[in-house]
């Protein structure tokens, strides 16, 4: 199932990775480890399983490794909305929490349209 042209999920994930790794060591920065921790993990996680999904092995196997990066967007957005609301960590920008929303519409429509081919 590979497809090596430019793939606009892809690059959207990757990219939304490293704003997610310098959200995170600004956490970090705070001596705020866990919290970092966790969002480094899932917020990351969403663009390697997507990458991975690029080399399905079958259809049911891209729509899983999809469903699990929406897993971990949902995750993130847990994360995210606790460090809004809390008073002891740096609150995401409005900016990172709109690329988090988008790229989850985005999954959302390619498992849609991957379960009607």
């Amino acid at each position: 199932m590979r497809n090596d042209k430019e793939n606009l999920i892809v690059k959207l994930t990757f990219e939304f990775a490293l704003d997610i790794i310098a959200y995170s060591e600004s956490i970090r920065n705070n001596n705020r480890f866990e919290m970092a921790s966790q969002i480094f993990r899932c917020g990351t996680s969403i663009g390697a399983n997507i990458k991975e999904a690029q080399n399905a092995e079958s259809k049911a196997d891209f729509i899983h490794k999809f469903k699990i990066s929406a897993k971990e967007a949902d995750e993130l957005q847990y994360w995210l909305e606790l460090c809004l609301h809390s008073d002891f960590y740096p609150n995401p920008s409005e900016e990172l929490l709109k690329k988090l929303q988008s790229i989850h519409l985005i999954i959302s429509k390619i498992i849609s349209s991957s379960k009607k081919k």
